[in-house]
């Protein structure tokens, strides 16, 4: 008898191939993959392919470690700045009641699905429509290696305030409250020392992966079972660890695992339901409100004092519909409030804020430059700290990124440019510890076109410029921001793979470091030093 825990469903092939034909199809013509997958997903959907037990684990086990690798980047006194839960309420308000508003004034018309809609169903649909994807947004900082930048820290921060809400809506919606057991979560403070200690045992390879793997879905299932959101679960015992020294590494660890099973969630998301012209009417209505959404983010982040280059920036990053909006639908429908051709609008206005979205966030520094004068007007003369102007006139050489790299090379320098050397941090946190151990190092985000305004005397004697920022597109990202400010001098930059060598000198890069290969190289020069003796 052939086990019956897991079968792959004889789809599975074709599903997981057409997600790699669209995926890389996508790609080539500049967006990101996961709009391919979305695009496999509503092509294996009208085909009538229907998604197994497989693909549905899949889907499942990829936000779980989404959500987990979430918390081992974000420090919890991040959430109660209120540059990120105030927006985050205030944005849900008034999404929620201009959502509403617009579907009560449609819902005299004869327009399907919304005539004849009452005001509590209006502000249901509202509700769901004020919440922007966390998956999305996550997965679009991961690759432009701006997790830990102020406009993503930002964005993570409200995404999390996002779903609490949405774990009180659940909950009332459902009339399943928390268990009393919940209050045993307090419990989890004292336990996290004991998983610091198995953390720290666990040494650097396949144990590392198993026992990130193994806490994500446990805090899941220990959330679930006490009546809160299991992704809560995730999301929490990853912070738990986000002060650990390992937290990065082990969040590096998972990354391909999680890249490969969001693939399910995405496929999912377009096979849940083929759209008729109604619903596909509706969902185009809701990606007209999208560009108000981002407008009012935009508003809101001015007023709490960021600056319109980091508020345009974050508003990109949350400028899409969420994945709530199906567990809204779900809910609705399940009660009786909405009838089912609503889980096709969700579902299709999601996809397609998706593939409006992630365009804009590519162009998005391009735009600034264009809109500059006029989204200045919106800023307040007040900083927040990291934002404020830097007096940075007689600096020779700057290393972008503090990393391991960045640091090495820095204190490598630090001997021969003293006073003239400077750091550059995109993490607010890292900067500062930098400079309790003597380093002249200031938080920034060298991509962000704004901080050559925080900085107009950076380039006056700037000889050198060192590149070792999280990624490959942080590192062109930042060289093209010095092409455009006129910067003449030398620039060199770290890598990984030798087409990202070419890409990076294809655009002034004077100097590349791969570091695999040059370690290599490094680690034979100092074995024939150490053999010669």
């Amino acid at each position: 008898m052939e086990p019956q825990l897991l079968s792959i469903h004889y789809s599975d092939p074709l599903w997981i191939a057409t997600a790699f034909l669209c995926g890389l199809v996508i790609s080539r013509v500049g967006l990101p993959p996961m709009v391919g997958f979305l695009a496999a997903g509503f092509l294996l959907n009208a085909l009538g392919v229907e998604g197994g037990d497989f693909l549905n684990v899949m889907a499942d086990l990829g936000i779980t470690l989404l959500l987990f690798s979430i918390g081992l980047k974000l420090k919890i006194k991040s959430l109660v700045r209120p540059e990120v839960w105030g927006v985050a309420t205030l944005h849900m308000g008034m999404i929620t009641l201009l959502v509403a508003a617009i579907i009560m004034v449609l819902s005299y018309t004869s327009l399907p699905l919304i005539s004849g809609v009452d005001i509590g169903t209006a502000l249901l649909i509202g509700f769901a429509m004020s919440f922007s994807s966390t998956v999305f947004a996550v997965k679009i900082l991961d690759e432009m290696g701006a997790t830990n930048a102020r406009h993503g820290q930002v964005a993570i921060g409200l995404l999390v305030v996002q779903d609490i809400a949405a774990v009180v809506f659940i909950a009332a919606s459902m009339g399943k409250l928390p268990t009393p057991w919940a209050m045993a979560l307090i419990g989890l403070i004292p336990l996290r020392f004991l998983i610091y200690r198995i953390l720290d045992r666990v040494g650097h390879g396949e144990l590392l992966i198993l026992f990130g793997i193994a806490l994500a879905l446990v805090g899941a299932d220990i959330f679930e079972l006490v009546g809160i959101k299991a992704d809560v679960g995730a999301l929490v015992f990853g912070m738990m660890l986000a002060n650990h020294p390992k937290a990065n590494e082990l969040s590096k660890a998972l990354l391909g695992l999680k890249e490969l099973f969001l693939v399910g969630f995405f496929l999912s998301v377009g096979m849940t339901t083929l759209p008729g012209w109604s619903e596909a009417l509706i969902a185009l209505l809701f990606v007209l409100i999208l560009p108000l959404k981002i407008a009012i983010y935009f508003g809101l982040f001015n007023l709490f004092r960021l600056r319109s280059s980091t508020s345009l920036r974050a508003s990109l990053n949350l400028a899409n519909y969420s994945e709530f909006g199906l567990i809204v639908g779900a809910i609705a429908v399940s009660a009786g409030w909405l009838p089912t051709e609503w889980l096709a609008v969700f579902a299709v206005v999601m996809s397609i804020s998706f593939i409006v979205s992630a365009p804009l966030v590519n162009v998005r520094d391009r735009l600034y430059q264009v809109w500059r004068p006029w989204l200045k007007r919106f800023e307040r003369s007040e900083r927040l700290p990291g934002e404020e102007n830097l007096e940075l006139a007689s600096i020779k050489v700057v290393v972008f990124g503090m990393g391991r790299m960045g640091t090495a090379a820095y204190n490598v320098l630090e001997p021969d440019y003293a006073a003239s050397l400077i750091g550059v941090e995109i993490e607010q946190e890292k900067a500062i510890k930098h400079s309790a151990e003597g380093r002249n190092v200031v938080s920034g985000d060298a991509t962000n076109p704004d901080f050559w305004t925080r900085a107009p005397e950076l380039l006056d004697k700037l000889e050198w410029v060192l590149l070792t920022l999280p990624s490959q597109k942080a590192n062109m990202d930042a060289a093209l921001r010095l092409k455009e400010m006129g910067y003449q001098g030398r620039i060199a930059a770290t890598t990984k793979f030798r087409d990202e060598e070419d890409a990076l000198k294809a655009i002034g890069v004077d100097h590349t470091f791969n570091i695999y290969t040059e370690a290599g190289l490094g680690f034979a020069n100092e074995l024939q030093t150490f053999v010669g003796k």
